[in-house]
């Protein structure tokens, strides 16, 4: 295999981004690896990248956000890359594409259209959507996305067409009256038989107006609940090290035992 000299680090974006083209293609000829990848090989792979982006943002790692960010940026230029070996696009017809595509859709920067806030932006947006062709508001919302976070872009896309609640206090008494259902239909003793469907459509239903109203109250679920979810293993975790610290196995410790701990963690 032949030696390559490593392009100079560069100084400004334009150099910089050329200079990531020039190393992806040297890979995408030279390296075994890069060589067979395909699009399809590589879509877990990028949905990996964006997990970690997401996690290195929610810890307000700013390093690692960069490194995550350069991983992701790698992967949508070998994509473009893989697509003009075929001649199908190239990365120039993409940054062009999104470019217009940006253009296009602030007519409020770049025509004469007035805006007085950003929801005025969002109903824009969703308008421009609709007249370049999709079919429905809600096309745009991608089938594979995880449910909290389809469920929350299901809500803002409605909301971009006025299709919405007035206020939070309407949402909130939503949130009530779902959870009085669901309690009143599932509260049941635990030897009495529960009707699993209809049982997960109440809970859906109930998730769904808690969800609208985290948007109402400018709370993001998905990083709300991503947050408890490490807040949760960080205070777990420090349960099983003072368990394991005394010589205790979680499993033959009370209830009443953990609980010590865990308030331990608590206040950390």
């Amino acid at each position: 295999m032949p030696n390559h000299v490593a392009p100079a680090t560069a100084s400004d974006p334009a150099s910089a981004f050329l200079r990531l083209l020039n190393v992806l293609d040297t890979l995408r000829t030279e390296c075994p690896w890069d060589k067979k990848q395909t699009m399809e090989t590589l879509r877990h792979l990028t949905i990996e990248e964006t997990y970690e982006l997401s996690d290195a943002i929610l810890e307000g790692d700013l390093d690692e956000v960069k490194k995550e960010l350069g991983d992701v940026m790698m992967h949508l230029v070998f994509y473009a890359r893989i697509a003009s070996e075929t001649n199908n696009f190239t990365i120039v017809d993409v940054l062009n594409s999104v470019c217009d595509k940006l253009v296009n859709r602030h007519p409020h920067i770049y025509g004469d259209v007035e805006v007085q806030d950003e929801n005025d932006v969002k109903r824009n947006w969703e308008q421009i959507k609709l007249k370049e062709g999709n079919k429905s508001v809600l096309a745009g919302v991608p089938a594979g996305l995880p449910s909290l976070v389809k469920a929350s872009r299901i809500q803002e896309k409605a909301r971009g067409v006025g299709f919405d609640w007035d206020n939070k206090t309407q949402v909130w008494d939503k949130v009530e009256e779902e959870l009085q259902e669901f309690k009143e239909e599932f509260n049941t003793l635990d030897n009495e038989a529960i009707d699993i469907e209809k049982a997960e459509s109440e809970f859906g239903d109930l998730m769904f107006s808690l969800i609208n109203y985290a948007r109402f109250i400018n709370i993001n679920p998905e990083n709300a609940l991503e947050k408890t979810n490490k807040k949760f293993i960080k205070r777990f975790q420090y349960l099983e090290s003072k368990a394991k610290e005394n010589g205790k196995a979680l499993q033959d410790m009370t209830l009443a035992e953990m609980d010590v701990y865990w308030n331990e963690a608590k206040s950390l």
